[in-house]
């Protein structure tokens, strides 16, 4: 593997400036936070989103006293909604026990995979340890030119990144080093169009010297993904208030608001089919055009119908403001209102 202190020196120079990222000691929670949140979810994203959780609830023993409804109000809209559980049911354990320092330790906390141990164990406590992620992978593939697709070249890439822990220069500096790897990934050794020029580390790449780094890591062809059909039931009161539910806690958007509707199907619902999952009975009125939103595994396009309603909430339902509403539900959701007309 290339030398450590070559990475460590361009990262002195030119790390990103992250707001997880703080002088001194690393904080375990801030840490924890940073990484579940960039799973699947770009830094540009985050960095906001960060610093507005992270004022909501400061520390571990905030976020596990504070009610679920909370919690899934402040992640509405950063998706893969089970990160917010995961980080919920973790917090609750870490407020009693206290952050492990080890690697073990921390995948034995609810929610905390070994990617996410392994990050917080080397940027927070100095573990040497490599956290293989997507921008890990790829340097490592394409430094060593490793052509196995992925994921069966996983373990192979996982075992050379480890290498570099047996170089004093990253055993030193363990959370600079895998910060230097994750910044490396992001900037340079970039999935298109890698700017193989401005490699601290291009002298000693062989993808770059055979002229296939962009082809590397080897991925087999995307899956095709199903076609789901909803159709939802947006009720509004004398106020302008809107009509929600939440979700059951587990499955798909578990424990998160939505705008009542059926369940998604694989073939699309003529009307009268779905008003026994109408909150009330009422003259429903379609809206023009539909809403879509990609998941992992299918796309789902929905329909929208209004209706107006008087008085109390049904049971199980809960009137809340248009913009409380919009901060709260899922994108999906929110790519629902969208269709009400301005």
């Amino acid at each position: 593997m290339p030398p450590a202190e070559v990475l460590l020196a361009w990262y002195d120079r030119h790390r990103r400036d992250l707001p997880w990222r703080g002088a001194g000691v690393a904080d375990p929670y801030r840490v924890w936070l940073s990484e579940v949140m960039l799973q699947q979810t770009t830094v540009a994203t985050v960095g906001p989103r960060y610093g507005r959780f992270l004022a909501r609830f400061p520390d571990v023993a905030a976020l596990a006293r504070a009610p679920w409804e909370e919690v899934a109000e402040e992640w509405a809209g950063l998706g893969y909604y089970a990160r917010a559980r995961n980080l919920h049911a973790g917090a609750k354990v870490l407020a009693e026990t206290g952050f492990p320092q080890e690697v073990a330790g921390l995948r034995a906390i609810p929610g905390i995979g070994a990617y996410t141990a392994a990050a917080v164990a080397a940027i927070a406590f100095g573990v040497p340890v490599v956290p293989l992620d997507g921008n890990v992978e790829r340097v490592v593939a394409r430094l060593n030119a490793v052509e196995t697709p992925l994921p069966a070249a996983k373990p192979e890439l996982g075992a050379l990144a480890q290498r570099w822990m047996r170089q004093p220069a990253a055993r030193a500096r363990p959370g600079d080093f895998v910060q230097g790897l994750f910044d490396l990934g992001a900037m340079i050794c970039t999935p298109k169009r890698p700017a193989c020029g401005l490699c601290p580390w291009r002298d000693g790449c062989a993808a770059q010297a055979r002229g296939i780094a962009e082809t590397l890591p080897a991925k087999p062809p995307k899956a095709h993904r199903p076609m789901r059909y909803g159709m939802h039931f947006l009720a509004t009161d004398a106020a302008g208030r809107l009509l929600l539910r939440r979700r059951p806690p587990q499955g798909l958007l578990g424990g998160m608001l939505e705008i009542p509707g059926t369940p998604w199907r694989d073939a699309p619902w003529a009307l009268a089919e779905t008003l026994p999952y109408a909150p009330f009975a009422a003259r429903w009125q379609a809206l023009d055009g539909e809403a879509r939103h990609g998941f992992t595994h299918f796309e789902l396009r929905m329909s929208l119908l209004t209706a107006g309603h008087r008085g109390a909430a049904p049971d199980g339902y809960a009137w809340m403001a248009p913009e409380a509403a919009r901060r709260a539900l899922p994108t999906a959701m929110r790519r629902l209102l969208a269709l009400r007309p301005a």
